[in-house]
């Protein structure tokens, strides 16, 4: 039996409000991604390799638009 993973917001995430913020929760060998606007509409698995790129990207405004 699996335990379900255990979902987390930002802590740059205003509180009472879901607009524009995403929940993480770390997986045995990954991190996973969701909406937090749509819990329920599933979720990307990244590796912790491609997690970290993520962030440097989205740090450095280098994501695609």
């Amino acid at each position: 039996m699996t335990n379900p993973p255990v979902w987390r917001k930002s802590s740059r995430s205003t509180q009472g409000t879901s607009e524009q913020c995403v929940e993480l929760a770390q997986l045995p060998q990954a991190v996973a991604i969701r909406d937090s606007k749509a819990p329920d509409a599933g979720h990307l698995t990244l590796t912790p390799r491609a997690f970290a790129d993520l962030l440097t990207r989205a740090k450095l405004d280098r994501l695609p638009r």
